[in-house]
């Protein structure tokens, strides 16, 4: 098939990463252009990027679905403009700033379906082999999620789709502290920094009712710093997973654990060259890497993904790979966590107009 033609609103951080993707895999993805606010920024994508800049989304050249990647406060009317031109967009997290940002959002766009949202965490990699797991059964019926790696709304995005809840009443508590942690990398690299600093941590937990429940912890820059690490513990009626290893009941007298198994080539004397291939539990494929040969980070390979399921999605081949209503309720509830910290009070959010749909 034809490679899906899309085009980026926005030249930041974000914006580079479909950018990267398009030029690396070129028989999949065409970038058809990227819409800057300047003449000199458009230069300079121009001559590092390699894709044309135009001033306005309307020059575009014939995109099939336009990334909007801009900043919070400018997202929303982006959106607005291309769902009124009738063009299906894939809008960086989160689609609007605040909560009245997002109703007003919805209420203007929601029912036109054109709107997805980029929350590519689910596309990860070692996520995408535990939702497979979790979905298979293999743990029984979830009921609790521990994440502790990402932020609010792409934290609460798993948390979700783990637990398979949709847009009911949340009730959401969190406590915020202080710590001293040295900070050795950021996202430009190593930092040079040898004496720890001050850095917050939030401890919250979502009651999504039915027995269902969540733990979001995450400390000032886990992104990038080494020094904390990666956890998340799914539990369920039968076993629970925690990170890569899998515990579950078999029998009346069995109990077993098994680790999840990243499959890479080119280590040691594997001359196929650095590229993940699959990751498997028990001799099953949960994860099978379609991008082999792009030698991808698993990051890029969400972005990929979450690419690949909406050019599905326009061909009427698969379901939409992340709808605004998710979008919109992963953000509020990313919102809740925000105020409950703040306030220290529990904070419970409401069904909205999105929870319809």
């Amino acid at each position: 098939m034809a490679p899906i033609r899309f085009g980026v609103v926005g030249s930041g951080w974000r914006a580079e990463f479909f950018v990267r993707i398009a030029r690396l895999l070129p028989d999949r993805f065409t970038c058809v252009g990227v819409v800057t606010r300047s003449a000199e920024r458009g230069a300079q994508v121009e001559r590092e990027w390699h894709v044309p800049a135009v001033r306005a989304a309307s020059d575009l050249d014939r995109p099939e679905v336009v990334v909007v990647a801009t900043p919070w406060p400018v997202t929303p009317d982006a959106i607005r403009e291309l769902v009124h031109r009738g063009v299906p967009v894939l809008a960086e997290t989160p689609p609007a700033p605040d909560a009245a940002g997002l109703r007003a959002l919805w209420a203007d766009v929601g029912a036109s379906g054109l709107v997805q949202v980029a929350e590519h965490s689910p596309f990860m990699p070692a996520h995408a082999a535990r939702l497979a797991a979790v979905a298979d059964g293999i743990i029984g019926t979830p009921s609790s999620v521990q994440i502790s790696s990402t932020h609010l709304y792409h934290a609460v995005s798993l948390m979700r789709r783990f637990l398979g809840v949709g847009f009911d009443e949340v009730e959401v508590r969190a406590t915020v502290t202080g710590e001293r942690l040295l900070d050795p990398m950021g996202r430009d690299g190593f930092t040079g920094a040898t004496e720890p600093r001050h850095a917050w941590s939030i401890l919250a937990t979502l009651d999504f009712g039915d027995g269902r429940h969540t733990v979001y912890d995450f400390t000032d820059n886990q992104w990038h710093n080494p020094l904390r690490t990666n956890r998340i513990v799914v539990r369920g009626s039968h076993g629970e997973l925690v990170d890569d290893a899998v515990t579950r009941w078999v029998d009346p007298r069995t109990v077993l654990t098994s680790t999840m198994s990243r499959r890479v080539s080119g280590l040691e004397q594997n001359l196929d060259g650095f590229d993940l291939e699959h990751l498997s539990l028990d001799g099953r494929v949960l994860y099978r890497n379609e991008f082999h040969g792009a030698r991808l980070a698993d990051d890029d390979l969400a972005v990929a993904g979450l690419l690949a399921a909406t050019a599905a999605w326009l061909q009427d081949d698969a379901p939409p790979p992340y709808p605004l209503a998710d979008g919109c309720q992963d953000h509020l509830l990313g919102l809740a966590i925000e105020e409950a910290g703040r306030t220290g009070a529990p904070v419970r959010t409401a069904r909205e107009e999105w929870s319809s749909r």
